[in-house]
This record gives structure tokens, C-alpha cells and sequence, in this order.
């Protein structure tokens, strides 16, 4: 039963990740409100790393500022060890 839920919860998380950095994207293009980068940070923090990282690239978006291009891919490796230490020890 956890298991279906962490996966439900990691897709819902990284899609919404992924939408957030197009739904950024486009307001920067027509210059109106922004997304804070603390939200798009946060959402990637917790567990949408693997979707932010898509969509910094697929919309082009947040790839300058260092503390994506570099802050992002180090959340996904760091993400991808916790879950590769959690299958190791417990399954």
C-alpha cells in the first residue's frame, strides 16, 4: 500500500514540477506574474526533481541561474540514491 502511494505521489509531484516551469516560462515570455523560484525549488525538493530537470530543458527555462543547472541534476542524484538505499536495504 505505501509503495502505490509514493508512486502516485512522485508522478503528481514531478508532473506538476514539469508544468510549473512551462507555466513560468510562458508568463516570462509575456512578461506577467512569475512563479517564484522558491516554488519551483520547493517542488523539486520534494520529490519532482526528475520532472523540474525535464522541464528546465524542454522549455528552456532556469538553465543560466546556477543554482538550477547545478542545484536541480544534484537534487535528482541525490533523489535517485535515497530511493536506490531504500530498495537495497528493504527489498
Amino acid at each position: 500500500m505505501f509503495m502505490e502511494i509514493l508512486e502516485v505521489y512522485l508522478a503528481v509531484i514531478n508532473l506538476a514540477a514539469f508544468g510549473m516551469f512551462g507555466i513560468d516560462k510562458s508568463r516570462a515570455k509575456r512578461q506577467r506574474w512569475r512563479i517564484p523560484e522558491r516554488r519551483l525549488l520547493a517542488a523539486a525538493l520534494f520529490g519532482g526533481s526528475l520532472g523540474a530537470l525535464a522541464g528546465m530543458y524542454v522549455f528552456r527555462h532556469k538553465t543560466r541561474h546556477k543554482l538550477f543547472s547545478v542545484g536541480i541534476p544534484l537534487l535528482c542524484v541525490l533523489q535517485a540514491g535515497v530511493v536506490i538505499l531504500y530498495f537495497t536495504k528493504y527489498l
